[in-house]
């Protein structure tokens, strides 16, 4: 079917270039406005959609092609988009990084979602070599509508007039320019931001949307979001939900990396997503499977082991033989112990016998294919799923080959093949991050696995 809305890509040179300063700031300014806009984070990030969900008050959503096929990823951007007067769709690193052949790269979702595209520069230490810099963007694709630009970290007048004039010589508009100011920086840490949960970010998302509406051309960008074409839209098939199972999923300052999208495909399954907090809470909620997503259980070891009574909630319902999936952060909970950046030790839920340990050094980044090496609760052995890994820590155990293994991970940059993961008796961890609106198969199953335990 033919659908439309006004839409926006905000994508940058690289990592770093102020990408989410500007659309958080633009959120706020557009709410400020009356205006209800949606927003979306091109690739696999989880953090920055909270400061988007602060900013414009709704739910943001990831875009990601090898997390979920393109044609299911359309059909999610217009669903999400209901009731909203503007989509604004953040980019990921530089405009053309992605996975290997540019998979999900920023440049590809503004193709697929034929939207304009307006190119963050970081301007500090540059003058008018930043026009050069934009040509070269706008030319390496010319199927790619790159409308124009946002100058970020501008000095001074001087030094804003003598770029303007280098973009007018080459005929690239410019929409808007922001000054250097220490203040509107937002907290970063070893995964990048800090999550917006874990600190007061109201009052510098306030000040963003003040900063992005005097130095922002809104009604230009709006004017350009409403030039986007209509799309063809694959209607989403509806799913009877015959079955009703309740779903636990951690969810605090610990654990907080869950795709929306995701989640709500579990629901499509008919389970129902009952929060619960492993910092917080004494034990589990009444239900029949539970999900520990990513996070940061390594700022917040101490914590966590001093919840012994959740630990313990949480080992008996695995060896009652409740189903459990958990991801990275939650991976790293069901281990035994958790060692921190400050070589401290703790205690975790201990169901695999092993050890996350924090090092200073990035162990993995990027995309991966997993193949199930045994049944899981996500399904048979041989099944292939799409996921995506980064993480600062490393596993260990005194002999890992008494581990149940139950992946090959395959490197998708370099082909690198890798046993992943553990598993233990309906229990589910490894270091993967994945999207049920991607792997329907997996969340269909593992919903049928906590109506088996729970029935």
């Amino acid at each position: 079917m033919q659908w439309n809305i006004p839409r926006i890509v905000i994508a940058a040179t690289q990592s770093g270039g102020g990408k989410t300063t500007l659309v958080t700031g633009l959120l706020a300014a557009l709410r400020a406005r009356g205006l209800t806009a949606q927003s979306f984070k091109v690739g696999p990030d989880y953090i920055d959609l909270g400061y988007h969900r602060m900013a414009s008050g709704r739910t943001g959503h990831n875009l990601d092609t090898w997390l979920v096929p393109e044609v299911r990823l359309t059909e999610i951007f217009a669903r999400e988009c209901a009731g909203a007067d503007i989509a604004v769709i953040e980019g990921v690193m530089g405009l053309y990084d992605g996975g290997q052949r540019g998979i999900s790269s920023t440049a590809a979702i503004a193709k697929a979602l034929d939207a304009p595209v307006l190119l963050v520069i970081d301007a500090k230490s540059v003058g008018a070599s930043a026009a050069a810099t934009a040509l070269g963007f706008r030319s390496y694709d010319s199927q790619l509508n790159l409308a124009g630009v946002l100058l970020n970290r501008l000095g001074s007048k001087t030094h804003e007039e003598m770029i303007r004039k280098a973009m007018t010589d080459i005929h690239i508009p410019v929409y808007g320019a922001l000054r250097r100011d220490s203040a509107l920086t937002l907290p970063e840490r070893h995964l990048g931001l800090t999550p917006v949960e874990e600190h007061e970010a109201a009052a510098v998302i306030s000040a963003l949307g003040e900063r992005v509406k005097a130095g922002l051309a809104l009604d230009e960008i709006l004017r350009l979001a409403h030039s986007a074409a209509p799309l063809m839209i694959a209607e989403g098939r509806s799913v009877e939900k015959s079955v009703h199972v309740r779903i636990g999923v951690a969810r605090d300052e610990a654990f907080s990396f869950y795709y929306a999208a995701s989640l709500a495909q579990l629901e499509e399954y008919g389970a129902e997503i009952v929060e619960f907090s492993p910092l917080h809470d004494e034990r589990l909620p009444d239900v029949d499977g539970i999900i520990i997503g990513g996070g940061f259980p390594e700022m917040f070891a101490e914590q966590l082991a001093e919840n012994s009574s959740m630990r313990s909630s949480i080992r008996r319902a695995a060896e009652e033989g409740m189903p459990i999936y958990a991801e990275c952060g939650g991976y790293m909970y069901l281990m035994r112990s958790l060692v921190d950046f400050d070589k401290a030790e703790h205690e975790m839920t201990d169901i695999f016998p092993m050890r996350a340990r924090m090092t200073e050094k990035l162990q993995m980044v990027g995309y991966v294919e997993a193949e199930q090496t045994a049944d899981t609760v996500l399904g048979p052995a041989g099944l292939l799923l799409h996921g995506h890994e980064f993480h600062f820590s490393v596993e260990e155990a005194d002999d890992m080959s008494e581990m149940v293994r139950p992946f090959t991970f395959t490197k998708l940059r370099n082909n690198v093949q890798y046993l992943a993961g553990c598993s233990y008796k309906n229990v589910l961890g490894s270091y993967l991050h994945l999207h049920f609106a991607g792997c329907q198969t997996a969340a269909e199953h593992f919903v049928e696995a906590c109506l088996r335990w729970g029935g």
